[in-house]
């Protein structure tokens, strides 16, 4: 195969994939024939899984696979597949998991060497050309499997099936002692031992988000009275905001910081991570009522609502690390450049404000280089410098308006396009959220934008599809499009309170149980049970760097149990719980979205049912009075005599519940009990804060 050819990446979609599509590697995307092939010319299988934002796939592609002398062994010795780990969470799920079997670790690119029945004997990540400070090259470690598969093709099939054996035994799941109180008291105890007390976050290098991580412990400190678990959220949230892990020109947060005082980022940016991390600062908002939360939160939906939304609705998926083949070139700031753009009296204040320094913080290939962070927020800055904190914010905002409008003419890192239901409905949930509880239209819009574009194009016979691009959608949808989608839907009814949001998402979620529970073993599967055979079907409840499709269903059956008053949703609810309690006994706190399903399941939990006029003035009273708590263990029913908002056909328990001396009225129940309905707000939190 000619370096200038294209192989069969060409007519993918996934904008990782036609990365690869002039490599002379002779791709092929995962299929039948590729299989077909391996078994026909007896040949081990070259699996390759990356995405298109991943900084080492794109070392790995350029040393190896963008390589004439690599390709040529590659193409002698395998059968090459490529994988978008994004397009295909569920192939990449099992291949990692064997990557961590066997090595003990995992990451991207992830590089797996099976046989043509997809069993794998070799695991790995990045691999470099040649060897290099002991790790094996692609030029030295293709020769040995070729003659490994050549002479010792027994053994190679023997460990293949061990392998396989190993790994279907991992997903037998035993059930430990059923979770509970206790199990939330360990998982804040587990997070408090890890907690970094100076620059917040937990652990050491490298620091990650994990925004569910300080959602749980929101509602710790909610439900304990308990000062520690508020502090460890704060101060996360402080310093990921001063840190050069946020974006201080275009906004928006970046994947993670690479030390652990959040200064030096990956680069590359993530919805998922843009989704929950506005959940986790409007929710510190609406706890603490600070404004550096709020506003933190506005910034990331505009970064989101600006530069990562479709013309139709729908949410892009990422923005690399890379630009001009350098990582964080993008975002990189010299001394001159800001005193020129900004002038001599702005630019020295932005230059000591955002710690810039003549030689550069970030030595790598950009001479001068700085990432701009903050040593302390605005306010505290302007206390030093005795001016207003209005006035500072005033100057920064123009200065900062001056350097993106700059930032705009340089060469943008690579983005990837690509529209993916689960993500999406993440942000649906996010924006909803927002639009709530700051009162916000433009994000109620945006989030029904995206739900009209992902029923009208990703929808298909009562089944989702996972991804969209360029007008064409496809790929099987799993648990997380169907559990983050759910839970859009059920921030946006509870926000316009629209009952087709609440039928969608019942309707969903039955096929959900249809198609993905398992009725011996409890808890969803992540692929469906007409859905293509793989080495295993995997379940997952892991919360890593996005939550797990069942501990988002966990909370989405328990809130849609409250509502229907159907109890198999509770039931089930439970039962994934008790599925993976042994495994969540163990590190609960790698759980921490289950345990925010759990801190529901525990009560107290409340169901608000508001019959009135949407639209009334006392309608909207109780709604603010509502959303300026925090009270995240609720629900909350409109019943209204308008056509979209008739209620009483999903949540039967409503049918009778009336207005009193015609004002909106309140009914709140309470752990299976009912009190007496209020027409005051004031009555009505009294209830709810017992």
């Amino acid at each position: 195969m000619t370096e200038n050819k294209q192989n069969r990446l060409i007519h993918e979609k996934s904008p990782y994939l036609l990365q690869h599509a002039s490599n002379p590697v002779d791709w092929y995307p995962w299929c039948d024939e590729a299989f077909e092939k391996a078994g026909k010319e007896n040949k081990p299988v070259f699996l390759s899984i990356g995405y298109s934002t991943c900084h080492w796939c794109h070392v790995m592609a350029h040393e190896s696979f963008e390589d004439s002398e690599v390709a040529l062994l590659m193409n002698e010795t395998f059968v090459s597949i490529k994988v978008d780990r994004e397009e295909r969470p569920d192939i990449d799920g099992i291949y990692m998991t064997v990557c961590q079997v066997m090595t003990g670790g995992g990451g991207w690119p992830l590089t797996i060497i099976m046989t043509q029945d997809k069993k794998p004997f070799f695991a790995g990540t990045y691999i470099p050309k040649e060897n290099r400070y002991g790790r094996s090259g692609m030029m030295e470690l293709i020769p040995e499997i070729k003659k490994l598969w050549r002479d010792r093709h027994d053994d190679v099939l023997n460990t293949a099936d061990n392998l396989t054996e190993a790994l279907k035994r991992l997903e037998v799941k035993e059930e430990g002692e059923k979770l509970g109180i206790e199990t939330l008291r360990k998982t804040y105890e587990q997070l408090a031992g890890r907690f970094d007390h100076i620059y917040g976050g937990f652990g050491r290098s490298p620091k990650f988000p994990t925004p569910h991580n300080l959602l749980f412990l929101l509602r710790y400190w909610k439900k304990y009275d308990e000062p520690m678990a508020m502090e460890m959220v704060e101060k996360t949230l402080k310093f990921m905001r001063l840190g050069g892990v946020y974006d201080h020109i275009g906004y928006g947060f970046h994947r993670y910081s690479t030390d652990d005082r959040w200064f030096l980022p990956h680069f590359e940016k993530m919805l998922y991570d843009q989704a929950l991390l506005a959940m986790i600062y409007t929710e510190a908002y609406q706890a603490t009522g600070k404004e550096e939360y709020k506003h933190t939160a506005h910034e990331i939906f505009t970064y989101v609502l600006r530069d990562m939304t479709s013309q139709k609705g729908g949410f892009y998926s990422a923005e690399d690390a890379d630009s001009e083949g350098v990582e964080g070139k993008f975002y990189l700031w010299r001394e001159e450049d800001i005193l020129t753009i900004l002038g001599k009296d702005e630019g020295e204040l932005f230059i000591k404000i955002f710690n810039v320094t003549k030689e550069g913080n970030f030595h790598e290939e950009i001479e001068g280089g700085n990432i701009l962070y903050l040593k302390k927020p605005i306010y505290e800055t302007a206390i030093h410098m005795k001016i207003s904190e209005k006035d500072l914010g005033e100057r920064l905002e123009k200065s900062i308006e001056k350097l993106f409008q700059e930032r705009k003419k340089r060469i943008h890192p690579h983005k990837d396009d690509k529209i993916l239901t689960d993500w999406n409905g993440l942000m649906i949930a996010a924006l909803s959220k927002g639009a709530q509880i700051f009162d916000e239209p433009a994000y109620l819009d945006a989030a029904h934008k995206a739900t009209k574009f992902i029923l009208e194009h990703m929808y298909k016979e009562g089944r989702l599809l996972h991804r969209y691009r360029e007008g064409s959608a496809g790929i099987t949808g799993n648990i997380d499009d169907y559990a983050f989608f759910i839970r859009g839907l059920l921030e946006l009814y509870e926000t316009d309170f629209d009952v087709k949001h609440l039928k969608t998402a019942i309707e969903l979620n039955d096929t959900l149980v249809k198609h993905f529970w398992d009725d011996k073993g409890g808890a969803f599967y992540f692929t469906p049970d007409d859905g293509e055979s793989l080495l295993v079907r995997q379940k997952e409840i892991y919360d890593g760097a996005i939550p797990s499709g069942n501990s988002v269903s966990m909370l989405n059956l328990l809130q849609l149990g409250r509502i229907t008053g159907n109890s198999d949703y509770e039931k089930k609810a439970e039962r994934i719980g008790n599925t993976f309690s042994r495994e969540v006994n163990q590190l609960p706190l790698a759980h921490a979205q289950l345990m925010v399903g759990l801190d529901f399941a525990a009560g107290p939990s409340h169901e608000v049912v508001i019959v009135g006029d949407f639209k009334s003035e006392d309608t909207k009273d109780i709604l603010n009075t509502l959303r300026r708590r925090f009270l995240p263990d609720k629900i909350v029913i409109l019943k209204s005599d308008e056509k979209e908002r008739f209620i009483s056909d999903i949540a039967e328990f409503t049918k009778n519940l009336t207005v009193i001396d015609n004002k909106s009225t309140v009914y709140v129940c309470s752990n299976y009990a009912c009190k007496l309905p209020v027409t005051d707000k004031n009555k009505m939190m009294e209830l709810l804060e017992k």
